[in-house]
């Protein structure tokens, strides 16, 4: 008799983990699993109050700039119109990673010369002999 393979689903994020090892662990105690299930609720509540850290930590605009790809400006513009809440005081501040906006990276720009694959081989072996005369 062979057994059919069930497929585990992927937490939709890292913030989604810890519910997930909860649910683990209460299916562990169901089959007597008790320090298996400690275990994991531990690691759950570990990786909860990381998270929750990393989302209070507070940037100064220079900071935020780098972390952001925006301006100091810019995000000073933000806070200062109240788009971005700001977790500093009057005159100095900060902004939370979780409110930090994020700029899509640039994409790359075309290359104007070929690459090395894109090269035939007669081209390499011309590169090479010209190289060599150098």
């Amino acid at each position: 008799m062979t057994r059919k393979a069930t497929r585990k689903t992927k937490p939709a994020s890292v913030e989604g983990l810890p519910a997930d090892w909860r649910k683990q662990a209460k299916a562990l105690r169901r089959y007597g699993g008790e320090t298996p299930a400690t275990a994991i609720e531990r690691c759950a509540d570990d990786l909860e109050a990381t998270l929750v850290e990393r989302d209070e930590t507070t940037f100064s605009l220079v900071e935020a700039a780098r972390e952001s790809g925006y301006t100091a400006t810019h995000l000073g513009r933000l806070v200062r119109d109240g788009k971005i809440p700001n977790a500093g005081r009057p005159n100095a501040p900060r902004i939370a990673r979780r409110h930090l906006p994020r700029k899509a990276p640039a994409e790359a720009p075309l290359a104007e010369e070929p690459g090395p694959r894109e090269r035939s081989n007669t081209q390499i072996v011309q590169s090479i002999i010209q190289r060599g005369m150098e």
